[in-house]
C-alpha cells in the first residue's frame, strides 16, 4: 500500500474553544466549508461554534413547549457530516492515530453504526486517510447510506433496524475475521473517545453559554437526552460537576424500553434505543429514564418540517421562528425535546431551571421516513397538525418515567454483562471496576493526554499537514 500520512485536526481543547486554532487554518476551514465539504481541513470546523464564536443553539419558544422551563437546544446539522457524531468519530479515530494503534497503509476501519455515527466515521476516515466500511441496518432511511457512499466509504447492510445491534456486532467480527490484523473495528458502544468528545467538548460548551447569555439562573437543572452509545449524555457528567443538582435523564423509545424495564422491541426512533446498554455508559450518574413514543417523534417531525404544519405552527409563533425551527431537527432531536417537556412537569421546573438537549441531525436525514407517512396516513391537514402539536407537546403527560434510585442504577449497570462479558470479551473485573466514580475520573482525566499527544504528532508531522489542509502559513 502507498505511503499515506495520517490526516488530523483540532485537539479536544480548540474543538471546546475553536478561536484558539492557528487564525490562518480556521480561516482555510470557514471558506472549504461551503466550497468544498469534503476537504480534510473540514476537520477544523468540529466544533459547536459558529465563524463568530456563537454556539449552535436555541432556546424552544415557550408556546411551543408549553412548560415554564427553558429548554436549550444544541443543534448539530452545521457540523461537517450534518451531525455532531462525527465529533465523537474523529475522537475516536483521532486518539488511535496519535498512539500509532491504527495507521491507514496497514489498516481498514470497520465503524459499527446504526446511522449518524458510520455517517460521520465515513466522513471522518476518508478525510483522514483511512479506507473505511460501516456496518449499519438495512431499514435505516435510504439518506443514511446515499450519504456514507457519498463520503467516501463502503457500507454492509445487516438484518433489521435500530434496535438490531447484535446483528451489527456479529457482522463486525465477521469480517474482522478474515483479516484480523487488517481489520479494526471502532466501535461508538465501546470506545471511550466517544465519551470524552461529550464529556469534555460538549459538556463545557453548555456550562460557557448558559453563562455567557445569562439563561434562566445560568445552571442546568436537567441534561435529557437520547441514548445510543450513551456518548451524548456524556456531556451530563461534566455538567453535574459543574451543577450537582442536574438530574441526568436517558431517553428511550416507549417501543424498545431497556433500560426502563429490561425491554426490547423494534422502534424508529433512529440513532437511540439500541436495545442494550452500553460500555460507555456511566449508569452510576443517572438519575432518570423517560420513555418516548417513536410515532409521537415523527408525527411532531412531520408538523414541524411540513408546510401545512408550519402554516399552523405560524399561528401560534413568528413565521421565521417557524422557519427557523423547521431544518433543526431530526426524530431523534423532537424525541429529546419531548423527553425535556415531560420532566419539565414532572420535575415542577420553573421559568429560572433550564433543560439542556440536543437535536443530533436534522430533516435532510429523513424526507424518506416523511414520505414514508403519507403514504399510510395521506397528507398533513391543518386539523391533524393542531391535533399532533396539542396532544404532543402541550398536552404531554409526565409519564413513563423511571426515577434511578440505587437498585435501578445497580440494574442497569448490571444488564451490561450480558452484552460485554457474555458476547464482547470483558472481563467481570473490567465491569466491575465501572462501579468506581475513580474509574470514570481516570477516563475524564485523559483528555489533556491526548491533548499533548496530538499536540506532539502535529509538530512532528507539520509540514505534510500544512500540504494536506493545503494551508499557507
Amino acid at each position: 500500500m502507498e505511503k499515506r500520512v495520517p490526516i488530523v485536526g483540532p485537539t479536544y481543547e480548540e474543538m471546546l474553544h475553536p478561536w484558539k486554532i492557528d487564525p490562518k487554518i480556521r480561516k482555510k476551514a470557514f471558506e472549504m466549508k461551503k466550497k468544498d465539504p469534503l476537504h480534510p481541513v473540514n476537520l477544523f470546523n468540529i466544533t459547536w461554534y459558529n465563524e463568530n464564536d456563537e454556539p449552535y443553539y436555541f432556546v424552544m419558544p415557550k408556546e411551543i413547549t408549553g412548560v415554564k422551563a427553558n429548554i436549550i437546544v444544541l443543534y448539530a446539522k452545521d457540523f461537517p457530516s450534518g451531525s455532531h457524531k462525527v465529533g465523537a468519530t474523529y475522537s475516536v479515530l483521532m486518539e488511535k492515530t496519535v498512539t500509532g494503534e491504527i495507521d491507514p497503509t496497514r489498516h481498514t476501519l470497520i465503524w459499527p453504526s446504526t446511522g449518524n455515527y458510520g455517517i460521520g466515521g465515513a466522513w471522518v476516515s476518508a478525510r483522514m486517510n483511512y479506507d473505511s466500511i460501516v456496518i449499519l441496518p438495512e431499514e435505516m432511511s435510504q439518506e443514511r447510506f446515499d450519504t456514507i457512499t457519498r463520503y467516501g466509504a463502503r457500507y454492509v447492510k445487516t438484518p433489521g433496524g435500530e434496535a438490531n445491534v447484535r446483528e451489527i456486532y456479529e457482522k463486525s467480527k465477521e469480517l474482522q475475521k478474515e483479516d484480523p490484523e487488517k481489520i479494526k473495528i471502532l466501535n461508538q458502544f465501546s470506545e471511550f473517545g466517544n465519551y470524552r468528545f461529550h464529556y469534555y467538548v460538549t459538556g463545557n460548551a453548555v456550562i460557557e453559554l448558559v453563562r455567557k447569555y445569562k439563561i434562566g439562573n445560568q445552571r442546568i437543572s436537567a441534561v435529557v437526552l437520547g441514548v445510543g452509545s450513551a456518548g451524548t449524555i456524556a456531556s451530563g457528567d461534566r455538567i453535574k460537576q459543574e451543577f450537582p443538582e442536574a438530574k441526568i435523564v436517558a431517553v428511550e423509545p416507549l417501543q424498545c424500553p431497556t433500560l426502563a424495564f429490561n425491554g426490547y422491541g423494534a422502534h424508529d426512533i433512529q440513532g437511540i434505543g439500541d436495545k442494550h446498554v452500553t460500555w460507555i455508559h456511566n449508569v452510576y450518574n443517572m438519575d432518570a429514564v423517560v420513555l418516548v413514543s417513536d410515532w409521537d417523534s415523527k408525527f411532531m417531525l412531520h408538523v414541524l418540517v411540513d408546510e401545512v404544519g408550519k402554516e399552523y405552527l405560524s399561528t401560534i409563533v413568528d413565521r421565521e421562528t417557524v422557519e427557523y425551527l423547521a431544518d433543526k431537527f431530526g426524530i431523534s432531536g423532537v424525541a429529546n425535546v419531548i423527553g425535556a417537556i415531560k420532566m419539565a412537569k414532572f420535575y415542577n421546573l420553573t421559568e429560572e431551571d433550564n433543560i439542556f438537549v440536543v437535536a443530533t441531525d436534522n430533516i435532510d436525514r429523513y424526507w424518506s421516513v416523511i414520505q414514508n407517512m403519507e403514504k399510510q396516513f395521506g397528507k398533513l391537514t391543518h386539523a391533524e397538525a393542531k391535533s399532533r402539536f396539542e396532544r404532543i407537546f402541550i398536552n404531554q403527560e409526565p409519564s413513563w418515567i423511571v426515577e434511578g434510585t440505587r437498585w435501578q442504577r445497580e440494574r442497569w449497570h448490571n444488564l451490561k454483562y450480558y452484552t460485554w462479558v457474555e458476547q464482547q470479551g470483558k472481563t467481570v473485573e473490567e465491569l466491575d471496576e465501572q462501579r468506581t466514580p475513580e474509574f470514570w475520573q481516570r477516563e475524564q482525566n485523559k483528555v489533556q493526554e491526548y491533548i499533548e499527544l496530538l499536540e506532539d504528532y502535529r509538530k512532528k508531522h507539520w509540514d505534510e499537514l500544512v500540504k494536506l489542509w493545503e494551508v499557507d502559513l
